[in-house]
């Protein structure tokens, strides 16, 4: 399979004799990834002042539409605070959909790597776009007439805030780990779903530790919490990554696939095929374990386990010639494209779940 990693500019020379020395083919994707972060703030701002989906906006900026879209449109969007994070921020889950009644839901999450930027960019995107075109588009009208959408608009908030302020390539959340001066826990390997089967996940400075237990991290057990109280209306799960352009469902932690594979697999081509109409983005579908790469504790498998079975993570654009580093140029493409994968998936969940 194809890897992509990073190396410092000291290592480069030696990292490149021992690939040629080898016969192993590669590409240099990214040449200066100082020059690369610099570069992705390339949208100039519409109005100061007015919360823009085509830029990449920070916690303070999200908090303030979290606010605002309330405000907007108080008989459609609620505001839930399901918990805070190891340095105190709270958690914000936004209701989408009329108030009253039980009905069926949605939960989506985006964020839980923080430097996974165009993922919470597509949270945003797809509350307004479902605020907006409520009563002009028929899809989004059926939708928001009959379920309720449950949208975490970040999950590592202190990830995020930390990949803004300090290091653009963080990915795991802000906790301090026990005899380690390594800081951070990776969310999407903190979930009891097969917890610390998968080896090399136990090292606390790795970027994909995964935590001293399952849900050890406040922002894990603020999820799960959440989830496990909805579970009689949350039919779905659905979590947003980058990047890889890849719609995967269970499993991560087995090769064993899970009992409703087929319609797992029929939703996520369909969803591919609707997905690349836009603008011809091609992407591949498939479980974690044989599509990416083998995970334990990851939220989706814990998700499916729990009883939604219908669980499935986006990897959004690209394939590495960008990486994390997508242009803002690029996100309302990204977005079109995804919020036409998200409405079919929950359109065949309204209508084929019980």
């Amino acid at each position: 399979m194809t890897v992509d990693f990073r190396v410092s500019e000291k290592e480069s020379q030696a990292i490149q004799s021992a690939l040629d020395q080898n016969k192993m083919h590669y590409e240099i994707l990214i040449h200066d990834l100082q020059q690369e972060i610099e570069k992705q703030f390339d949208v100039k701002e519409d109005i100061p002042g007015r919360h823009s989906y085509a830029k990449y906006n920070n916690w303070e900026k999200i908090v303030a539409w979290t606010e605002k879209m309330m405000d907007k449109h108080p008989e459609m969007v609620s505001r839930i605070k399901i918990g805070s994070t190891v340095e105190d921020n709270p958690l914000y889950v936004l209701k989408i959909g009329k108030k009253k009644g039980r009905r069926k839901a949605i939960f989506m999450d985006c964020g839980i790597h923080a430097r996974e930027w165009v993922s919470p960019a597509f949270c945003q995107w797809f509350v307004y776009q479902a605020t907006k075109t409520y009563r002009r588009n028929k899809i989004m009208t059926k939708l928001l007439d009959r379920m309720n959408f449950y949208i975490l608009p970040v999950f590592n908030v202190d990830g995020y805030i930390w990949s803004w302020t300090k290091n653009r390539m963080w990915r795991k959340n802000r906790s301090k780990n026990q005899n380690s001066k390594c800081i951070g826990t990776d969310l999407n390997r903190n979930f009891n779903a097969s917890w610390d089967s998968i080896p090399n996940t136990n090292d606390p400075c790795a970027d994909n530790y995964r935590g001293s237990a399952p849900e050890s991290e406040k922002e894990t057990k603020a999820v799960t919490d959440f989830i496990r109280s909805h579970l009689n209306e949350i039919k779905a799960y659905i979590t947003f990554h980058s990047y890889s352009q890849m719609l995967l469902f269970p499993y991560g932690y087995t090769s064993k696939l899970p009992p409703n594979h087929e319609d797992l697999a029929k939703v996520a081509k369909i969803g591919t095929d609707v997905l690349s109409t836009r603008y011809e983005t091609h992407y591949i579908y498939g479980p974690i374990e044989s599509t990416i790469y083998p995970t334990s504790g990851s939220s989706l498998d814990w998700a499916y386990d729990l009883g939604i079975k219908h669980t499935f993570a986006f990897e959004l654009r690209d394939k590495g010639k960008f990486g994390f580093l997508l242009p803002e140029s690029r996100i309302k493409p990204t977005c079109r494209e995804t919020m036409l994968a998200v409405k079919f998936i929950s359109k065949y969940i309204l209508k084929h779940t019980p």
